[in-house]
Parts: structure tokens; C-alpha cells; sequence
């Protein structure tokens, strides 16, 4: 298995472990449909990857990545703006936990935060955007 992939592996299986202030009934890698959800499967989330930037770090060829994971979460409540919140808070302090992601990575940070702003009704969807910094060898990745 890849870095990256052991990353998003990483990335997955921490959001599947989150509890406080919310637990994700529903963690994937693939994109779905949140208007098919029942009720009992928000708030639910996938990880996709997204863009990285590479560049060598020695002669002896050693390598840096950067790459984003994007995470696209829905919740469903009366009080929208409070659940998209607590979701966005829940993820970042998850993340926060392991910053290696198991020993794989240099460095994870949140880099940014995004909502539907409303137009999804009465569901509320967020994205963000961790940012996974990580080596590896020329030819491996």
C-alpha cells in the first residue's frame, strides 16, 4: 500500500473513531448521495483526495508531498448552523489527535473551512480541507 493511500486509510478509519462533540454515523471514501440518507445515518462524511504538490527534498532522492484531503460532512438538525459547528469541530480536534497519521506523515493541519451557507435545507454540509504533509522515496509514493 502507498503512503498516500496508508494516509487516507489513516484519515478514514480516525473519523470512524470520533465521539465528541459528534460521532459520524456514516464515514466513506466515495461520494453518495446525502438527499438518500435516512435520518439515523447523519451526520455522515466522505474523504476524497484532492490536489498535491511534490518536490524533491535531497540528491539521494528523498521526496515531499503535500496533499489535501477534502472532507464533505452533512448533518441534519433543526439547528443547522449549530450541527455544521459541532461537526467542524469534531473533525478538527480528531485530526488533531495524531498529526502523523499513524507515522506516515510529517504534519496534518486543517487549511481551510467551508459550509453550504443554508442552501442545502434542512440538511447542512461542510467541507474541509486537511492538508497532509509527508516524505517518501523517488519511485515510491
Amino acid at each position: 500500500m502507498s503512503i498516500r493511500e496508508s494516509i487516507a486509510t489513516h484519515l478514514v478509519d480516525t473519523l470512524a473513531s470520533m465521539t465528541t462533540p459528534v460521532m459520524l454515523k456514516k464515514i466513506t471514501r466515495e461520494p453518495f448521495d446525502y438527499e438518500q440518507l435516512s435520518n439515523a445515518q447523519f451526520p455522515a462524511a466522505w474523504l476524497q483526495s484532492a490536489a498535491e504538490s511534490r518536490g524533491d527534498v535531497t540528491l539521494a532522492g528523498i521526496r515531499e508531498g503535500t496533499i489535501n484531503y477534502q472532507i464533505i460532512g452533512f448533518v441534519k438538525s433543526p439547528n443547522i448552523d449549530s450541527a455544521r459547528n459541532e461537526l467542524i469541530e469534531s473533525i478538527e480536534k480528531a485530526l488533531s489527535v495524531d498529526s502523523t497519521r499513524g507515522g506516515y506523515a510529517i504534519d496534518t493541519q486543517v487549511v481551510s473551512v467551508d459550509t453550504d451557507q443554508g442552501t442545502t435545507s434542512p440538511i447542512g454540509g461542510i467541507t474541509m480541507t486537511a492538508q497532509v504533509r509527508y516524505q517518501y522515496m523517488k519511485g515510491e509514493s
